[in-house]
């Protein structure tokens, strides 16, 4: 497989204990377990021998953790007790899940205190809230191995199962399944938070979507507004609204199998004028293919158009295999995209368990593990320009030392069906996710690298100051794909502010989330909002 990543109402205050929770075990489908005795927090300071391997988890080696402590924890009250200390001790604080921050926002030397929740990773079923339960430190691969085994359901969320849920449902959540499921979030019932009150006292909140909630603006936050800016999130609940019965009905059913395949082209095959002919019909196509009542709905494609140093590049599509109309919507997919290149692609099919397509491992990227990305949404196609730009870049023969990819995901379908102040994702009528991102091996490559990608960014992007300002073409950016940069008044020459560029009409709302719940600011980052 080719990932991104290669180149890549009530209000329930809690203690952070599992008190009245049924969890039924995956394996039985039924019956409950009691709560299994909490271990306690583990504490590592540097000196100890397990300190460099636990502040070097962080995909991006551009940036390494420094803190003075790591604090492994197990609930929500150890989260507390961490918060409460950072506070009292005047220490930033920041969290990690799967460590697959693309930015600084985690991994920076000016954070003191990591919380590191990997070791919170249960999936159960929640009888008394009705919703499957999801521990913030678990990764997608373990969310769906355990949905599926144990009651046959799925999460729509991405495509790398070593990323951890903390983040990746913060930030909203996409994925291969989410033209037929929508987002992550759309399936997101509940969230456990632990906050800090003005009064300098962390608190853990469960705040749920229902319209009584007193707390529901902090469940709306974590729909989209992104993680580690609110508080410490320790616990996701997930249902889809207006769903009922057992617990087998109340998430979407993958299909039993997927079909994979590879397009691949090889750059001596092609020439600029063929390049932009193929760009042009993939646009043209998404943009009449990404209506809620498509029949390309259970398809998802991802274009991963990467330097030419690398050889080729690939269409990535996987497609539900249980339909008798798949096969030929793939061909006369294929074809259009095709038509008038001149090139005749190579094509991988396979077909395998669904579970085993969504677990599949993530190649691993050796020592190209420095990286610099940006990402954002297009209601609109890349225009011919924009597209010479991406060929220019990704030809460029003075970029020699980096793996470039520019980034193309189906979005669209589903996912546009719901209104944007659903959720704090804002991006709600859009047919492509794009991400650029390159991947390099040398520290002494850093300024070129992240010269190359910010060329990249501003070409494709200059008409509106370098960024994918909205309008009528581009809808933003993506919080989970963060780039420093656009705070930066000389990177980001829009004269839009870049919480408008992530979030749009949402902000106001994501700006009083924080004003109430975080008002002395302990949790910020690169990309966090300030209390006002």
């Amino acid at each position: 497989m080719v990932s991104r990543r290669t180149f890549l109402g009530t209000s329930i205050v809690v203690a952070g204990t599992t008190t009245g929770l049924s969890a039924v075990a995956p394996a039985a489908h039924a019956g409950t377990t009691a709560a299994a005795a909490v271990p306690p927090e583990v504490i590592v300071r540097p000196g100890d021998t397990r300190y460099a391997e636990l502040a070097g988890r962080g995909y991006n080696t551009r940036f390494r953790a420094a803190p003075d402590e790591i604090w492994l924890v197990h609930n929500a009250s150890q989260v507390e007790k961490a918060v409460t200390q950072a506070i009292r001790k005047d220490q930033r604080i920041t969290v990690r899940s799967g460590g697959h921050c693309f930015d600084g926002l985690v991994d920076d030397p000016q954070f003191r205190l990591l919380v590191d929740t990997s070791e919170m990773k249960r999936v159960y079923f929640d009888s008394s809230m009705n919703a499957f339960a999801v521990e913030s430190g678990a990764r997608l691969g373990e969310v769906y191995k355990a949905l599926y085994e144990g009651w046959g359901v799925t999460l729509p969320g991405g495509v790398c199962p070593e990323v951890g849920v903390g983040g990746h449902v913060s930030g909203g959540g996409y994925g291969p399944l989410s033209r037929r499921y929508g987002l992550s979030v759309d399936h997101l019932y509940a969230v456990e938070v632990v906050v800090a009150g003005s009064d300098g006292k962390a608190r853990t909140i469960v705040a749920t979507s229902r319209r009584s909630d007193p707390n529901r603006d902090l469940w709306w936050a974590h729909t989209g507004g992104g993680g580690g800016q609110f508080g410490i999130v320790t616990r996701f609940w997930f249902r889809t609204p207006g769903a009922s019965g057992a617990p087998t009905a109340l998430l979407p059913k993958p299909p039993a199998r997927m079909r994979k395949s590879l397009v691949t082209w090889q750059w001596s095959d092609i020439t600029e004028a063929g390049f932009t002919r193929l760009l042009l019909n993939h646009g043209a196509w998404h943009a009449a293919n990404s209506g809620p009542d498509s029949p390309y709905a259970t398809m998802h494609s991802s274009f991963q158009l990467r330097s030419s140093l690398v050889g080729s590049f690939v269409l990535e599509i996987r497609m539900d295999a249980t339909l008798a109309a798949t096969p030929k919507l793939f061909d006369d997919y294929l074809a259009a995209v095709s038509a008038g290149v001149g090139v005749t692609p190579a094509v991988d099919t396979r077909e395998m368990p669904w579970v085993e397509a969504a677990t599949e491992p993530t190649p691993p990227f050796g020592t190209y593990s420095r990286h610099k990305s940006i990402g954002g949404h297009l209601r609109k196609p890349l225009t011919a320009a924009q597209v010479g730009v991406v060929y220019r870049s990704l030809t460029d023969p003075e970029h020699s030392t980096g793996a470039g990819l520019v980034y193309l995901a189906a979005y669209g379908c589903k996912i546009n069906t719901v209104s944007s102040s659903a959720t704090a994702v804002a991006q709600r009528d859009s047919i492509f996710k794009v991400w650029y991102s390159t991947n390099w091996s040398e520290p002494s490559a850093d300024a070129a690298e992240v010269e190359w990608i910010r060329t990249l960014r501003k070409g494709v992007h200059s008409a509106t100051g370098g960024f994918p300002v909205p309008n009528d073409q581009q809808d933003g950016g993506y919080v989970n794909y963060p780039d420093v940069d656009i705070r930066d008044p000389y990177q980001n020459s829009s004269g839009v502010p870049w919480y408008t560029i992530l979030y749009k009409d949402n902000h106001p709302r994501l700006q009083r989330v924080k004003n109430t719940y975080d008002p002395r600011n302990v949790f910020r980052h690169g990309l966090s909002l300030n209390p006002s």
